[in-house]
């Protein structure tokens, strides 16, 4: 059996940092035509699209957060699905 390593403390600490600093903030504003949006904590507007709900967007958002945080300081030659620059962001 073997043992599992806990998570580093870096990639926690960028996790938890990410979905800190992508919160919803406000009420949703609901806009003629259907549209709905709501910002987040870091300065962008959320919305809803012709193909998309407010919620979708929203999980998107704090998805990509996530990734691009634990991108910038997973280690170097890390397998990675989508190829990185040499910063260890995606392209």
């Amino acid at each position: 059996m073997t043992e599992h390593a806990p998570v580093s403390a870096v990639m926690h600490r960028a996790k938890a940092d990410a979905r800190a600093s992508h919160v919803t903030v406000g009420q949703v504003r609901h806009l003629a035509g259907g549209r709905e949006e709501i910002d987040c904590s870091c300065g962008m507007t959320l919305t809803n699209g012709p193909q998309w709900s407010l919620d979708e967007h929203i999980r998107l958002h704090r998805a990509e957060a996530r990734y691009l945080a634990l991108s910038e300081v997973a280690p170097a030659g890390m397998p990675r699905l989508i190829p990185v620059d040499p910063a260890r962001l995606p392209r």
